[in-house]
This record gives structure tokens, sequence and C-alpha cells, in this order.
């Protein structure tokens, strides 16, 4: 998990050495807007710049595309809480609930199938920790396999 800015945060499946010029990108870009409109930059906005660089990379020859997939979750006061998804091609969408990274196709099939609108907090603890058990390499979730933290976003916008 990485800090893009106050409200942004990412998960990253792939190739780290790409993912951390990403992110570096990210933050920069993230943080020139700040600078210039005064206000966080728009989390849809964010993405969609990051992943403009990424699909640049796929377009011209003598160039390597990046090797990586992001989770971007984020707050902002046009949306709300939002998901998105990208993966190395600079291809993104919006997700109420998403995996990338190691059998993310066996863990985005039990979610599409347990995942609700009403989820409460817990219950939303209880599905990852069941599909994590569930596509993990490992055969059993022990401390030194997996950590669990919740993210607080800081919230500008609140008046």
């Amino acid at each position: 998990m990485y800090k893009i800015d106050d409200h942004v945060a990412c998960a990253v499946a792939g190739i780290m050495s790409d993912a951390n010029i990403l992110i570096n990108t990210a933050r920069v870009q993230a943080q020139r807007y700040t600078f210039s409109y005064q206000e966080p930059m728009p989390v849809e906005q964010l993405v969609q710049s990051l992943c403009d660089t990424k699909q640049g990379y796929t377009q011209f020859g003598g160039l390597c595309p990046f090797g990586v997939s992001f989770l971007f979750a984020g707050w902002d006061k046009n949306y709300g809480f939002q998901l998105y998804m990208s993966d190395p091609s600079g291809n993104y969408g919006g997700w109420k609930a998403a995996a990338i990274g190691a059998n993310n196709q066996a863990a985005q099939s039990m979610l599409k199938q347990d995942y609700k609108d009403e989820i409460t907090r817990e219950e939303a603890v209880q599905l990852a920790l069941k599909v994590l058990s569930k596509t993990m390499d490992s055969t059993s979730l022990t401390s030194d396999k997996l950590e669990q933290a919740e993210v607080n976003f800081r919230l500008f916008w609140e008046s």
C-alpha cells in the first residue's frame, strides 16, 4: 500500500520498480494540482492522468510498457469514496470491490458473488479475509502472511 496524497492510496501488483516510478509521478501530479488550485486533485482525474502516462508507453516503439496494476482508493467532494483499478495497458475502471495480482480472477468471482451494496464494515472485513484465505498461495492465514490495516482519509472539504 502506498499513500499518493492525503485523500488517495493505492495497492500494487506487478513490477515494483515500475510501480515506484508511477507512484512518484502520481504524487507529483497531485501536489502540482494542489499547488495550482488550492484543493486536492479529484480521484478520477489523478487516476486518468496516471493511466494516460501508462498508455503512452504502450503506444510507441522503443518504449517498454509499465508492468504494473493498481487499485486506487480515495475520497473527493464530487463523488465521495471511490475505487479504481488500472491494468498495465493504461485502461482503468471504477469498482465497488476489486482484486489485482495473483489469483485475481478467483477473487473477483467471489467478490461478485458475495458483495452487496449495504455491506457493513465488519462484513467487508470478513469478506476480504474470506477472499484472501481462498486465493492466497498459503494454506492458512497467519500473521507472517497477512497484515490488516484500516485507512482513514483526511477530508479537506469538510466544513
